[in-house]
């Protein structure tokens, strides 16, 4: 028994090891989080419950074109004077028992119902449109906060590298410094120059905590330290942009799913102001019906009432509504206006629309100047320093100079890592407008 519970023991902790190794090694694409965030995230799941709401409405529009067909089963016990199935009077305790099935089916209602089914078809498309624009948003939310999440990544690399540049610097003062072939005031203001690097590194390191935190949740996943993410390939890195301002305006207008919800919120209105005006007509309808009945105070057995007092019935009712306390011409009003409260929502989304494309291409466009300047900029201040670094090493310059040059060096590049991502950013939300949020 002993062994037994050994055996159990070792293969559990082997299980977790196993399991606890495969949460280390997790590495999750672009693509991943973006799959794994619509599938967690709660906003795009209220959506897709409202759009299955809207389903069933258009569902049951197109079921109420069928018959309605009701039983009904009354039983009864009566005392005191009361009257028979034979319609005769007793003064007695006496059961009763009636049994009828109606059926209806409307024939004409001013074309109420068929506008029925064609507002709430529109309605569930619309409701179609906000799950795509949520999963869009989303995706928008997640693409911007990994490629920040990288950015830091490439800042917390840089930090190391100048960490690693000043230590190499300080390293080599040490010995001059012992041997007392530099000034002490040329040695602390490396070592000076070292710890503001070092704390630079620190900062770096805080910002990708913070940036992985905000994508895990939008992931909705706890958070794991030992979770890491992928890098983008090479051609994924920022290229010119090659969509017109106006391309992508026009490709949003007609293909956005927020755009395309408020115009089918439209169409739905109108159809509900048809719906409306359909209800001011008289309704025709077909019904039958079949009743029987029972009564213990009248002759024969229940087998023999039930069989002779069956009947049956139909025929067709008209039904024109005269004076309603107007309420359908009210609901007429109401329809109206909820028209008119779609347009105002259509016409002001494509206003806004309008607008927020020309700030993203300007953004984009001016993300990408400072991108080409700070690559210049990198350029011009890697020479100065190339040279700085080599006459600093043969004592020609003093620290202060390269300090000087390496802290120019420094801050170019950081902020080229910054324009970089900042312009990949800039593209991706003219992407969104486009539709073409995808890294499949």
């Amino acid at each position: 028994m002993r062994y037994f519970l050994f055996y159990i023991v070792t293969a559990l902790l082997l299980i977790a090891g196993t399991a606890q190794a495969q949460q280390a090694d997790s590495v999750y694409s672009l693509q991943q989080c973006l799959d794994i965030a619509i599938r967690n995230n709660l906003d795009v799941k209220k959506s897709e419950l409202e759009m299955e709401r809207q389903r069933i409405y258009w569902k049951q529009a197109r079921l109420n074109l069928l018959p309605t067909i009701n039983g009904n089963v009354d039983h009864s016990i009566n005392n005191g004077r009361s009257q028979n199935a034979d319609l005769t009077y007793v003064n007695a305790q006496i059961t009763n028992a009636n049994y009828n099935l109606n059926s209806n089916l409307v024939l004409f209602d001013g074309l109420a119902m068929f506008s029925s089914i064609k507002q709430t078809a529109l309605a569930y498309q619309a409701g179609q449109m906000d799950f795509q624009a949520a999963k869009n948003s989303i995706s928008l939310n997640v693409i911007t906060t990994y490629l920040a999440m990288l950015n830091n990544e490439d800042q917390v690399t840089q930090a190391e590298t100048q960490v690693q540049v000043s230590q190499q610097q300080v390293d080599r003062l040490t010995v001059l410094n012992r041997d007392g072939n530099v000034t002490p005031a040329e040695f602390f203001n490396l070592k000076g120059q070292l710890a503001n690097d070092q704390l630079s590194l620190i900062t770096a390191k805080n910002n990708l905590i913070a940036s992985r935190l905000n994508l895990l949740e939008l992931m909705n996943i706890p958070y794991n330290k030992n979770i890491k993410f992928e890098r983008l390939s090479a051609g994924e890195l920022p290229a010119a942009y090659k969509t017109a301002q106006e391309d992508v305006y026009n490709t949003a207008l007609k293909d956005l799913a927020q755009v395309r919800a408020t115009e089918l919120r439209v169409q739905s209105s109108e159809k509900a102001v048809k719906v409306a005006k359909g209800r001011i007509f008289p309704t025709l309808s077909l019904y039958s019906g079949v009743f029987t009945q029972y009564s213990s105070g009248s002759a024969g057995s229940y087998t023999t009432q039930f069989r002779n007092n069956y009947n049956t019935s139909f025929g067709l009712n008209l039904s024109i509504p005269f004076l309603n306390g107007f309420k359908r011409r009210n609901d007429i009003a109401m329809a109206k206006i909820n028209l008119q409260e779609s347009q105002y929502v259509d016409y002001t989304t494509k206003v806004k629309l309008k607008q927020n494309v020309e700030q993203a291409y300007a953004n984009m466009t001016l993300a990408l100047e400072r991108y080409k300047i700070q690559s210049d900029q990198v350029a011009a201040y890697s020479e100065a320093f190339r040279t700085t670094e080599i006459r600093f090493n043969a004592g020609a310059v003093t620290s202060v100079e390269f300090v000087i040059a390496k802290g120019n060096l420094d801050r170019s590049r950081t902020n080229l890592i910054i324009a970089r991502y900042d312009y990949f950013i800039r593209t991706k939300i003219l992407d969104y407008y486009q539709n073409r949020l995808s890294f499949n």
